[in-house]
């Protein structure tokens, strides 16, 4: 199953200042621990909300275009990490692994809706379709350097 692991922003990570080199030493090492066991698909860093912009659509309105920075920090997040594991136990247990730095450390795991999991709501066609452009995707995505 994939799963997306959501890290929360912080005040800290709001105000746009990098994380000290000990914990990106230490985040290095665990993305490498992922990475060597087949679990981490993606990941990264976002930049603080002041860098941002939120689009909001509503049917027959024009898009309502909000510039960052956002307020409610506790809803917002700092970055990302894409894993595929066998269960949500074992996302939550990769969690606890997380090197949570100097100050305080939220994620959140969120399973991502596969396409079978559609089956009895979409087409059979459809499911396929999806499948396949997550296929083409995949063949396409650019390929990390060694």
């Amino acid at each position: 199953m994939r799963v997306m692991v959501i890290v929360k922003a912080s005040e800290q990570s709001e105000t746009g200042a990098l994380p000290d080199p000990n914990h990106l030493e230490a985040m290095g090492a665990f993305n490498n621990e992922l990475i060597a066991a087949g679990v981490m698909l993606d990941g990264g860093g976002l930049k603080a909300s002041a860098s941002g912009a939120r689009v909001s659509l509503q049917a027959g309105r024009a898009p309502m275009i909000t510039d960052g920075p956002f307020a409610e920090t506790k809803e917002l997040i700092a970055g990302y990490w894409i894993w595929q594991v066998d269960s949500l136990q074992a996302a939550v247990d990769w969690a606890k692994r997380i090197p949570p730095g100097d100050g305080e450390f939220n994620a959140e795991i969120r399973p991502y809706f596969e396409p079978e999991d559609f089956a009895g709501v979409a087409s059979p066609e459809e499911i396929a379709q999806e499948q396949a452009w997550r296929e083409e995707q995949a063949r396409k995505a650019p390929k990390a350097d060694a």
